[in-house]
């Protein structure tokens, strides 16, 4: 089994409900098997940043999918809360990231593994470390390396419902 770790984010309509509805959709697929859930973070926008506040959590599965299967669900996922992508750091419904994939990296056309952004982003971060106890590989130790570094407070992200984790795992559609 592939152990994925998944960033999910959103910052319209009734954002709770989206990151439950993505997590829904996730654990609806016969070869994931989420393992955990982090607590929900508030988080203001990065790059384009006159737009709402986003919710964020971090999801770790473990799957059967190659990194090319599970890129193609992320992409199901928003296309089933109705993503649409009008310009780059827009606002939007949902936004599934893989942030890693094992301890590989991987480099193709269309997904680049870990994320190229994550280890700037505290709401990335944050999440991220909260569901993983022990820091193992090097991907994992670098991102609790830089985390410690941070400032989450002066990065914008703040603590939203903490242990979500339950209330995640109940669907809502």
């Amino acid at each position: 089994m592939n152990d994925v770790y998944l960033s999910i984010g959103t910052n319209m309509g009734e954002r709770f409900e989206n990151l439950q509805y993505a997590v829904t959709l996730l654990k609806g697929k016969e070869e994931i098997e989420v393992v955990h859930i982090s607590s929900v973070y508030e988080t203001a926008a990065v790059g384009y940043t006159d737009q709402a506040d986003f919710l964020n959590i971090a999801v770790h599965i473990k799957t059967s999918y190659s990194s090319s299967e599970m890129l193609k669900i992320c992409q199901w996922v928003e296309s089933e809360l109705g993503r649409v992508r009008e310009f780059r750091w827009g606002p939007r419904i949902i936004d599934l990231d893989i942030l890693l994939y094992n301890h590989e990296n991987i480099e193709t056309e269309s997904l680049i593994v870990p994320h190229p952004r994550m280890y700037e982003r505290a709401f990335v971060l944050v999440p991220l470390i909260e569901i993983t106890s022990a820091p193992v590989g090097k991907q994992l130790q670098r991102a609790h390396d830089i985390l410690q570094q941070m400032d989450c407070e002066e990065e914008g992200v703040t603590l939203w419902q903490a242990s979500a984790e339950l209330k995640m795992m109940q669907s809502v559609h």
